[in-house]
């Protein structure tokens, strides 16, 4: 299996992967294709950020969540992780060599994505905006714009050649509900939800209304810029936590796709391990068949 975690500034979301063997035709058969590939989602976990965690309060979170799904440490053969938590990242690197016997492969300059960043600074963009990219430009296609609604709300977009080109970041629904409620005396915090109707009766369903329609106005705002800038048939993808709640509503996200970012660790993983022992299995398969000499009767 493989494990993947994506820590963001406020929840870290955890996949596990089994492997799905594809066999080719014979005619077309080799190393690469018959290799298994991790593309069954089998579990998945979305768990607090908590910076100050030790080791070991890690590792028994990871093993209990894996023991509520009947799953074996010992299963995992590889972990990939995309973090814009530095602090964190000695920690889990630990937490995986201690209770995974594994060393993690962190999202991180360097590593083959195979999508051409065209960014001022590539090493400043979040390694979860790559991820989310990769993964919209595979499963997708593209142009294509990615939104994820986190603790801010980034708008990443890729080329229909496959090239990141850059975004926006905007501050998050949950910031803005946040602020509110710390700079005024008497509103309340309120549940972020899509309210009845739009004009508010009471205090709560007013604030709900404003934070609701306030937000899908901005969404949307930005997007009608980037379509408009990148083409009519971009297409527009929504994950994070919060996608369902305003990917429904919005006149331009077409697809909310909730594992979007789990999905682009994976393929980012196989991207950097698994290719390359296929390759040098067809490698090492053709130099033997041509070293070989027919053998005499």
């Amino acid at each position: 299996m493989l494990l993947v975690l994506d820590v963001g500034n406020t929840n870290t979301v955890l996949g596990v992967f089994a492997r799905v063997a594809k066999v080719a035709p014979a005619a077309n058969r080799s190393a690469e294709t018959e290799s298994p590939r991790y593309e069954l989602l089998v579990a998945n976990w979305r768990v607090a950020t908590v910076a100050t965690q030790t080791v070991d309060e890690y590792g028994v979170l990871f093993r209990n969540l894996f023991a509520m799904d009947n799953l074996e440490a010992k299963g995992i053969h590889g972990i990939v992780i995309s973090s814009v938590v530095p602090p964190l990242d000695s920690t889990l690197g630990q937490v995986c060599e201690r209770y995974f016997s594994r060393k993690p492969l962190f999202i991180e300059p360097g590593v083959k994505t195979g999508m051409p960043v065209h960014y001022d600074n590539p090493a400043e963009v979040g390694a979860d905006r790559i991820v989310n990219s990769v993964a919209a430009f595979e499963k997708y296609g593209g142009p294509c714009v990615v939104v994820d609604f986190g603790t801010a709300t980034t708008f990443d977009c890729v080329s229909a050649k496959g090239e990141y080109l850059g975004g926006v970041i905007s501050p998050g629904i949950g910031i803005s509900a946040d602020a509110l409620f710390e700079r005024t005396a008497r509103l309340p915090r309120v549940d972020i939800r899509k309210p009845a109707q739009i004009i508010g009766s009471n205090t709560v369903g007013s604030l709900q209304s404003g934070l609701y329609y306030g937000y899908l106005g901005l969404v949307d705002g930005i997007l009608a810029l980037l379509v408009q800038e990148l083409g009519n048939e971009t297409k527009v993808i929504a994950t994070g936590g919060l996608a369902s709640l305003i990917g429904t509503g919005s006149k331009h996200i077409k697809q909310v796709d909730e594992f979007l970012t789990l999905e682009g660790l994976r393929i980012i993983w196989e991207r950097n391990v698994t290719a390359k022992p296929a390759r040098e299995a067809v490698a090492a398969t053709s130099k033997a068949s041509s070293g070989s000499k027919p053998r005499s009767r």
